[in-house]
């Protein structure tokens, strides 16, 4: 469905300033965005994908993943089509790599917001993610969702690259919770050459949502030879524990996708590496994704187990009012 954007500026001979994510696309008229659903119709910016969904499904929320955000619940998880990254190692490239710029879609299907709440109260979910591809490019939709789902006494998550720009998250975070944001690199040129984007402005947001109260967890891709070197993990965990220690860190393995195909998974002793590195900065909680390994949650006070997972099934809990059960030391998240 097309829809009048949010989020930009009339420059005149029909031309727009975009300014949802850091690309800050001028769009000239009948042209694009880089995320290819956002276009310039007679001077107006639409969005293409509002109410049309890719993608929906019920999900453990550990699967985002979240690990201190009501842990154990389900989340009810919606997408459409497209990015605004254009990254070679993509897991879901079928959908986000679609774009309304490249001709007319067929897959999509309507889904309304008031539908999405409906079904998650149904479903018994507690929250909604906005994930799969990158909920940035359709924020109307989900802005929209999130609105509503507050009325409803819901939560709302976002699984984003970050690249959104401070206006979009001032204007979504009544209504945001948390946010698990893929920080896939510490050097320019990564994401320079990789995404099509910049460090920058990821990092400027993941400071933000911090400031804003919104609950943080932070995922780093780890490539084999691309950004697996100790020296800018360690700039990773630096910059993590320069935000806040408490900000969990999913240190995930990659397998080879999309454009990597050549590439080898991530060796499991490098992961390992990682996380020693990660607690040699003093961050609290650190997990390994895509590993059956370090997915529980311990009092980073007397390091007892305080959530015991089995991969995403949550099997006991240790914590009473926000605070372990053993030593009665909070543990940051929320619950």
């Amino acid at each position: 469905m097309k829809k009048e954007a949010m989020l930009y500026e009339k420059l005149g001979e029909n031309k727009i300033h975009c300014y949802l994510c850091s690309h800050h696309c001028r769009i000239g008229p009948s042209g694009f965005g880089i995320c290819g659903v956002r276009q310039n119709i007679d001077g107006v910016l639409y969005t293409h994908v509002y109410g049309e969904a890719i993608a929906h499904h019920i999900d453990p929320i550990e699967k985002k993943p979240l690990y201190h955000f009501f842990p154990g619940s389900e989340a009810y998880s919606i997408a459409t089509v497209g990015c605004n990254f254009k990254c070679g190692f993509c897991q879901n490239w079928q959908i986000s790599q679609v774009s309304y710029r490249d001709g007319l879609l067929e897959d999509g299907y309507a889904l309304t917001p008031e539908k999405i709440v409906q079904e998650a109260r149904k479903h018994g979910c507690k929250s909604i993610s906005y994930t799969y591809t990158e909920p940035t490019i359709f924020f109307e939709y989900a802005f929209d969702t999130a609105y509503l789902a507050k009325q409803e006494g819901l939560y709302n998550n976002f699984v984003t690259n970050g690249y959104m720009t401070k206006e979009t998250l001032e204007a979504i975070h009544p209504y945001l919770d948390a946010c698990n944001v893929d920080l896939k690199s510490f050097r320019e040129e990564f994401y320079r050459d990789i995404c099509k984007a910049h460090l920058q402005p990821v990092l400027d947001s993941i400071r933000l949502m911090k400031k804003l109260n919104i609950w943080v967890e932070i995922t780093t891709l780890v490539v084999p030879g691309q950004n697996d070197s100790d020296t800018e993990l360690a700039n990773i965990a630096q910059f993590i524990a320069s935000v806040g220690k408490e900000i969990p860190w999913h240190i995930t393995r990659f397998h080879p996708n999309y454009q990597f195909t050549d590439q080898a998974p991530t060796p499991l002793e490098t992961l390992k590496e990682t996380l020693k590195i990660g607690k040699q900065y003093g961050l609290r909680y650190i997990y390994l994704g895509n590993v059956s390994l370090e997915s529980d949650i311990h009092c980073y006070n007397c390091r007892k187990p305080v959530i015991k997972r089995t991969y995403s099934h949550v099997e006991k809990v240790n914590i009473k009012q926000g605070k372990c059960s053993f030593c009665g030391t909070k543990i940051d998240g929320v619950w």
